[in-house]
């Protein structure tokens, strides 16, 4: 019998764009994909990831069933698949002796990014935590947003409780670093965000970009500003200082404020004379940005990973906020508001978070929201004594080639007892398990954006069910972690909860959220292209749940944190009269750079990449080589290198080789490496990875340099050196 050709709806689960989909599907193949002209938020608009779904779920790579790893008698490592059933007693049995004989804290637990695209792994992690009872719990929030997520809870009291650029209806969008047009949003799900940036200049607005490079964001923007990598805090607080000094206040709802005086008086002394030298844009420029922030009948202030991944992290995050609260663009129309999603993410039974309850053993950082960062997590597993880490569960992740210091990583890895990894992927980080057990694919399951839902730009909900059924012998990831908490407690004597199906979770969370905006369940799953409920609204200071009601202005952890900085700002500053080594002038002027001079590191993103886990797609890595590291023609000459030569990247910690690309959208003195890479590591099934294997811009990041406040980790602004090595062919 002939198979049917039928249309699916579905939200695109690669990205935080969430892009609506519509899919061409006879029997189990997929025919095409082209972007859902009726989604109401996406409106029709599709990036490459979309179309590339049909490549991961085609994916020969991808694991279907459990794989137990077997020690052969050559001493090298084979992959035996098992039963589910087997999987699940091994899992259970080896887990449970090592939390037995060491302690709860000896099996810890680590989540990558796609975990939040999966509301099955989303809501059944926290079972997983809770039975083990480990203080050892990491995430790749560490080494992304947990200095946005902690300022939330230090100021707004929850950690969810996100404030978003009312992008649709601004009048001045200030972003440092941030690449909105590479990353379809950051902690700002907003598709087809092209057109709605160019939309704020055709309506007289203005979009200004501060990076370090020049990047597809700053290409359409009205100004782009080069900023020296860490600068940011500088800048921002000289601006504040601006504001202050001319006059130029706005605050809105100043009874809901507390500690603001004293926040301003830590920053004081911070003029634009005093951050120019350090963020290499003139105090001029840092005036007049100012000034017209302050004038525009709305504005916002948005920081993303340019901000969070660097040493000052969460006095970033603490800065934008100011800056929108001071000039009256916090919880305004076109300025930055929280989400009113249907599923709620903050206020009644929602967690809001937590700060130092308790601090990892070996470098004493502090816990955010019940993690460790995981800048902690090797020193963790190597350094021996009371509460090291023997046994590690992971999911969705890969932080062999996502967090610092990869080769630490490595080795600590392969130094478990016993490690089980749930997971698609025989990669760089599953290698070292002892177990896998694979997920069925994302198309088989129900899926609903949760998370991604409460950072959109508007108030928008949509649920799409499986587009097959689950094949007999695969598994649901909820599937995957109740059976494996269920075991693991019969076998630790502890209590356990039944394991829920995606849909009963979406349906139970929806009543939550169902008398606020009158959707049931029935109708949500009716709307197959989804329902936009508006655009946002102030809120928040309704909402705010410190424990007086107030936004928290001057959180302790933070102004204690400014000292910090303005030793930094000493140490960073050139001698009086010479210009910086990577300001803006050195253009201007043709200052040479000094051969031996250290150049500064910072990463990049591209639209066909998500981190680590996406270049085994032939739609996403094909065409021209994009893993190169990209070094202004300046610094290219003054070491006597040429544009596509093998060059040695070494820092403190490592050194890499890989091809030199010369650009001149880099400040000088600033070099930019991609993220994700560095697929050449033996042992992984991950073929067109390994063909495209880049280097892992992770190999030079020491686990030691950190964002003081959060234990974020300071993937940006690293030292480096280049030198070159032979002529590439």
């Amino acid at each position: 019998m002939k198979n049917t050709l039928r249309t699916v709806y579905r939200a695109c689960h690669l990205c935080e764009a969430i892009c609506g989909l519509e899919m061409k599907i006879e029997g189990n193949n997929i025919v095409s994909i082209r972007g859902d002209e009726a989604d109401p938020f996406s409106r029709g608009h599709i990036c490459p990831k979309g179309v590339a779904i049909k490549d991961l779920y085609e994916d020969e790579n991808r694991l279907r069933q459990p794989l137990k790893k077997i020690i052969g008698s050559n001493g090298h490592a084979e992959w035996r698949t098992i039963s589910w059933d087997e999987a699940f007693d091994l899992a259970a049995q080896k887990l449970s002796e090592v939390n037995l004989q060491h302690g709860d804290n000896a099996v810890g637990f680590y989540a990558g990014n796609p975990s939040v695209h999966n509301i099955g792994t989303l809501f059944s992690v926290p079972s997983l935590v809770r039975v083990l009872k480990t203080k050892n719990a990491f995430s790749a929030t560490s080494v992304d947003q947990l200095p946005q997520q902690l300022t939330s809870y230090l100021m707004f009291g929850h950690q969810f409780m996100i404030t978003i650029p009312d992008i649709d209806h601004t009048d001045y969008f200030l972003i440092l670093g941030g690449n909105p047009v590479a990353s379809n949003g950051s902690l700002m799900t907003v598709p087809d965000v092209t057109k709605r940036l160019q939309a704020i200049k055709e309506r007289g607005g203005k979009v200004v970009v501060i990076d370090p490079r020049r990047t597809e964001t700053a290409e359409i923007a009205n100004e782009h500003h080069f900023i020296r990598p860490s600068g940011d805090a500088a800048l921002l607080m000289a601006m504040i200082n601006v504001l202050k000094s001319e006059n130029l206040f706005r605050i809105s709802h100043p009874e809901k404020l507390t500690g603001l005086g004293t926040a301003l008086a830590a920053i004081a002394d911070i003029t634009p004379e005093a951050a120019a030298p350090v963020a290499g844009i003139d105090a001029a420029t840092i005036r007049r940005i100012a000034r017209e922030f302050a004038h525009a009948p709305s504005a916002i202030c948005y920081g993303r990973l340019g901000t969070t991944l660097q040493s000052f992290g969460t006095l970033n995050q603490w800065l934008v906020q100011l800056m929108n609260i001071v000039t009256g663009n916090l919880d305004r129309v076109g300025g930055s508001l929280p989400t009113n999603p249907i599923i709620p993410t903050t206020g009644r039974g929602t967690k809001p978070g937590s700060y130092a309850r308790w601090h990892s053993r070996v470098s004493k950082l502090p816990e955010a929201g019940g993690e460790l960062p995981v800048a902690a997590m090797a020193e963790e597993i190597l350094t021996k004594g009371e509460g090291q880490i023997k046994a590690l569960v992971t999911t969705c992740g890969n932080p062999v080639l996502s967090t610092p210091n990869g080769r630490k990583m490595d080795d600590a890895l392969a130094s478990l007892d016993f490690m089980v990894s749930i997971d698609i992927y025989l990669n760089e980080t599953t290698r070292h398990a002892d177990l896998i057990l694979p997920p069925t694919s994302h198309l088989n399951h129900d899926h609903y954006d949760y998370v991604f839902n409460a950072f959109a730009v508007r108030n928008v909900t949509r649920f799409n069910g499986a587009v097959w059924p689950k094949p007999a012998d695969e598994r649901y990831d909820w599937e995957i972690f109740g059976e494996l908490v269920n075991r693991l407690a019969a076998k630790l004597g502890r209590d356990s909860r039944p394991a829920t199906s995606t849909s009963n979770m979406i349906e139970v969370m929806l009543k939550a959220g169902e008398s606020s905006h009158g959707i049931s369940f029935g109708a949500l799953k009716e709307a197959e292209h989804g329902i936009d409920l508006g655009a946002l609204k102030p809120s928040i200071y309704m909402r705010l749940e410190t424990h007086d009601g107030k936004i928290n202005c001057a959180p302790d952890a933070i102004i204690s944190d400014v000292a910090r900085l303005k030793r930094h700002l000493v140490s960073a500053s050139p001698p009086e009269g010479e210009l910086p080594r990577n300001a803006a002038p050195v253009l201007e002027f043709g200052v040479a750079l000094r051969s031996s001079a250290p150049l500064t590191m910072i990463g990049r993103r591209h639209v066909r990449s998500n981190n680590s886990w996406m270049h085994n797609s032939h739609r996403l890595i094909k065409g021209k080589p994009r893993d190169q590291l990209m070094m202004h023609p300046i610094d290219l000459a003054a070491r006597g290198l040429q544009d596509g030569q093998v060059v040695r990247i070494s820092s403190a910690i490592g050194e890499v080789n890989i091809a030199v690309q010369a650009t001149d959208r880099l400040m000088p003195g600033v070099v930019s490496l991609p993220h994700g890479f560095g697929h050449s590591r033996s042992g992984t099934r991950l073929g067109l990875a390994h063909e495209h294997a880049g280097v892992s811009y992770n190999d030079l990041c020491d686990a030691a340099d950190i964002d003081a406040v959060s234990g974020n980790a300071a993937l940006n602004g690293i030292s480096v050196k280049v030198i070159g090595l032979a002529r590439s062919t």
